[in-house]
C-alpha cells in the first residue's frame, strides 16, 4: 500500500498532456509541442565533444559527492566573469539535476511540520517536495500586478511560529517574470529577520530579453548570508535537459550536511555529464547560447501580439525563461477543457494552469515558445481557427 506521503503528491498534468499528444502522432497526427519546458535546440556541439572524449577513455567512475572540483571552480569563475559575483568553489555542490539541489536544500533544513512559503502559481514540483521531507506548503496567491511575485509586505502577513523560508523563482516558472536585484533583498531581510531561509531558484538565469541576466549573489551581503540558498541548472539556458545536471550554491554552514545527504541520495552526480559541462563555459558555447537566446526573444515577440488578437489576456509580459502565462476565461470557461480541446481539435499541446497551483489556475493556460517561429506561427493559426 502506498504511503500517505504519496497520497498527497499529485501528477505533473503537463506529462499527462504529454502523452495524449504521443498517442496522436503514433496514429499520424501532427502535434505542436508548446507544454514541456524544454528547448527545442540540440545540445551544443563542445558539450557533446567533449562527453564523447571523455567517454572514449574509458575512465568512468565515481567523482566526489559534491562534485568535480574543476566544475565546481568553473562555475565559480562564471559568476565571478558574468555576473561580478564572488561564490567560493566551496560552497558550489553539484547535483543530479535542480531537483536534485532543491532535494538536499529541502533535506538540510525542513523539520516535520515545517513551513515552506512558495507563490501561487508556481512550479509545481516544490510543493510536492516540501511535502516529501514532511514539510507543508504554503501557497501564496500571486498576480499580474505583481509580476506574479510575492512582496516582502505578503510574506510577512504570512509567517508563522513554523515557517522555515520562502522560496522564489527568477526567471519564474510559469510566468517568465523577474524579481529585482532591490525586490530580492526586501524579502531576503523580511525572511531574516524572521529567523527563516530563502531558496531563490535561478535555473532560467541568461534567458532573458530586454534586461541583463542577473543572480542574487550579485548582492555582497546576500551573497555572503548564512540564510540563503540559490539552486541552478544545466538544463535551460545550457541546453543540457536530459543531462540531469545542475547546482547548489549554499551557506558554508550546510554544506558538510548536505554532503552526506548526497552520499547517500545519489552518491554522486553524473561523471560524463560532469566533464561534458566543463565545455559548457566555453567562449564558443556562450557565443551560441547567446544566439539562441536571441531566437527565443524573437519568438517570443512572435507570440505576445498574436495571442492577444485571439483574445489571450497577458497582464505581466514575461521578461525570461520561455513560457507566457496566459488568462484564457475570454475564451473558454475552463483552462484544462480548452487545452484538451485544442490538442484534440488544433493539434496544439499547451499546459493548463492546474499544474502550477490553485489561484485563478482554471483561467490560465502556460503557452511555451520552445519550437521554431514558423511553427508558432502555424500553432497560432490553428487555434483562431479552432476557436474561431
Amino acid at each position: 500500500m502506498p504511503s500517505r506521503r504519496c497520497a498527497d503528491i499529485q501528477p505533473f498534468h503537463v506529462m499527462e498532456l504529454l502523452r495524449r499528444a504521443r498517442e496522436l502522432e503514433a496514429a499520424g497526427r501532427d502535434i505542436i509541442h508548446m507544454e514541456v519546458g524544454e528547448p527545442d535546440f540540440p545540445t551544443p556541439p563542445p558539450v557533446v565533444e567533449a562527453a564523447t572524449r571523455f567517454l572514449a577513455t574509458g575512465e568512468v567512475h565515481y567523482t566526489p559527492a559534491l562534485g568535480l572540483p574543476r566544475l565546481r571552480e568553473a562555475i565559480a569563475r562564471f559568476y565571478r566573469d558574468r555576473f561580478g559575483a564572488e561564490v567560493p568553489p566551496e560552497r558550489i555542490i553539484i547535483t543530479s539535476g535542480a531537483s536534485g539541489a532543491l532535494m538536499l536544500a529541502l533535506a538540510a533544513t525542513t523539520d516535520p511540520g515545517d513551513e515552506w512559503l512558495l507563490p501561487d502559481p508556481g512550479y509545481p514540483s516544490n510543493r510536492h517536495l516540501v511535502r516529501s521531507f514532511e514539510g507543508r506548503p504554503v501557497a501564496l496567491a500571486v498576480n499580474a500586478d505583481t509580476s506574479y511575485q510575492p512582496t516582502s509586505s505578503q510574506v510577512a502577513a504570512n509567517w508563522t511560529p513554523q515557517a522555515r523560508g520562502l522560496m522564489v523563482a527568477s526567471p519564474a516558472n510559469p510566468t517568465g517574470t523577474l524579481l529585482t536585484a532591490e525586490a530580492l533583498a526586501q524579502l531576503h531581510d523580511c525572511v531574516s529577520e524572521r529567523r527563516g531561509l530563502l531558496l531563490v531558484d535561478e535555473i532560467y538565469q541568461g534567458l532573458t530579453y530586454g534586461v541583463p541576466a542577473s543572480t542574487v549573489l550579485s548582492n555582497p551581503a546576500l551573497a555572503a548570508s548564512d540564510t540563503l540558498f540559490v539552486v541552478n541548472s544545466f538544463s535551460k539556458y545550457f541546453g543540457m535537459t536530459g543531462w540531469r545536471l545542475g547546482w547548489l550554491v549554499a551557506p558554508q554552514s550546510h554544506v558538510r550536511e548536505i554532503e552526506k545527504l548526497t552520499q547517500h541520495f545519489f552518491i554522486s552526480p553524473s561523471t560524463p555529464a560532469q566533464h561534458a559541462a566543463l565545455a559548457a563555459f566555453a567562449p564558443g558555447t556562450l557565443d551560441l547560447l547567446e544566439e539562441r537566446r536571441q531566437a527565443f526573444a524573437e519568438r517570443r515577440d512572435i507570440l505576445l501580439p498574436a495571442l492577444r488578437q485571439i483574445g489571450f489576456d497577458i497582464g505581466t509580459e514575461p521578461q525570461g525563461a520561455f513560457y507566457i502565462y496566459a488568462n484564457a476565461s475570454a475564451l473558454a470557461p475552463d483552462s484544462e477543457s480548452l487545452a484538451r480541446r485544442l490538442i484534440e481539435e488544433a493539434g496544439v499541446a499547451l499546459t493548463p494552469g492546474l499544474d502550477f497551483g490553485e489561484h485563478r489556475a482554471r483561467e490560465h493556460l502556460r503557452i511555451a515558445y520552445t519550437t521554431n517561429g514558423a511553427r508558432l506561427r502555424e500553432a497560432v493559426d490553428r487555434i483562431a481557427r479552432c476557436l474561431g
